[in-house]
């Protein structure tokens, strides 16, 4: 059978099918997805939830760590856990906004239980971008979020037993008594007199950071719209000096988020994690065209090469859809995700660095 060859293209068809290719390439349905640190499942789901209810990522993004916050998620998201040297429960939280940038942040607020939610007010109902201490409760307490005490008798018994053990663990060092067998109050420990020496590491002691005494809620979602927010929530680290914040509501470091890019978030030592901004670092990488995994993994060798004895990961997301993480010091770092192409809340597993 003989085919007839078919008529060659005019001119003006070549242009409209290079144009129909361009058109194809570029272009494609927003993704929806939410994505967080560790198995933290029914966080994710309520943020789905959201997104399936056509609300906005930044909707979602709440929704989700206060689920957290509520159930107070490994103890280490939320009130009721985690005291610090005074005995006290305090939260830590940021949200961003992927379309414009903004950012609303708290850190240190005492006798608020959703954290995230006084984030999101910082954000939207002032110029500012983060409020800290009894200041930030005063201005919950103003717009009436609800204060109430975050003791329960869990951070009851963990701060009375450490006290037992003589304050230890704690995260004080040149300072008298010595800060690994004494309680303070401390003073300063004099130092040698000025020797100039190059330390290629610093002598920042690994502080045993883990699921036992420290833990963040990360959180990523992309809405219907194809846009972009990220959020963080947590009560810090255990027995931390009063007053300390950690890499949670620093934008760039607990989290980041690029509506043209996508976002990443991270968890583990959050004072070792905000010298570094690896959330801002991953999400400029995938900016130049740098897959998820690679660009987390890279976030992650620029603290290791200072920091061998550091404990954390990155997960991160494109606005494709395409997701990855990575850690260090620990054997694995559980995710959970959910999208359409994981239509039920999915737990994947990363081996560490």
């Amino acid at each position: 059978m003989i085919r007839k060859m078919a008529a060659p293209m005019k001119e003006k068809d070549i242009k409209v099918f290079v144009l129909l290719i361009i058109v194809c390439h570029c272009v494609s349905l927003p993704l929806p997805v939410v994505i967080n640190t560790w198995p933290f499942t029914n966080a994710t789901l309520a943020a789905w939830q959201m997104l399936s209810n056509n609300r906005t990522a930044v909707d979602a993004v709440e929704a989700g760590c206060t689920e957290c916050e509520l159930e107070r998620c490994d103890g280490s998201v939320g009130w009721g856990s985690n005291p610090d040297e005074a005995g006290e429960t305090t939260l830590d939280a940021m949200i961003m906004d992927g379309i414009t940038h903004d950012v609303g942040a708290v850190g240190a607020i005492r006798l608020v239980k959703t954290a995230i939610s006084v984030a999101r007010a910082v954000m939207e109902r002032t110029t500012h971008t983060l409020l800290v201490g009894d200041q930030a409760t005063s201005f919950a307490k103003q717009l009436g979020f609800q204060i109430s005490d975050l003791h329960s008798n869990k951070s009851v018994d963990m701060y009375n037993q450490w006290k037992q053990n003589n304050c230890q663990p704690n995260y004080w060092k040149n300072v008298v008594p010595d800060p690994t067998k004494f309680c303070g109050p401390y003073k300063p420990k004099p130092f040698p007199p000025s020797v100039h020496q190059v330390r290629q590491l610093s002598n920042d002691a690994y502080k045993r950071i883990g699921g036992d005494n420290h833990d963040t809620i990360g959180m990523i979602a992309i809405d219907m719209q194809g846009n972009v927010a990220g959020g963080t929530s947590t009560n810090g680290l255990n027995h931390k000096v009063p007053g300390r914040v950690g890499d949670s509501p620093i934008a760039g470091a607990g989290s980041y988020v690029d509506n043209e890019v996508g976002g990443a978030a991270g968890t583990g030592d959050g004072d070792i994690m905000m010298r570094f901004l690896p959330s801002f670092y991953a999400v400029m990488l995938m900016k130049t065209g740098v897959s998820p995994s690679v660009a987390t993994a890279e976030a992650m060798k620029s603290i290791i090469k200072y920091y061998p004895d550091f404990v954390g990961a990155v997960l991160a997301v494109n606005i494709r859809g395409e997701h990855g993480a990575a850690c260090h010091g620990i054997a694995q770092f559980p995710y959970s995700i959910i999208s359409p192409d994981y239509p039920q809340v999915t737990v994947l597993n990363v081996p560490c660095i």
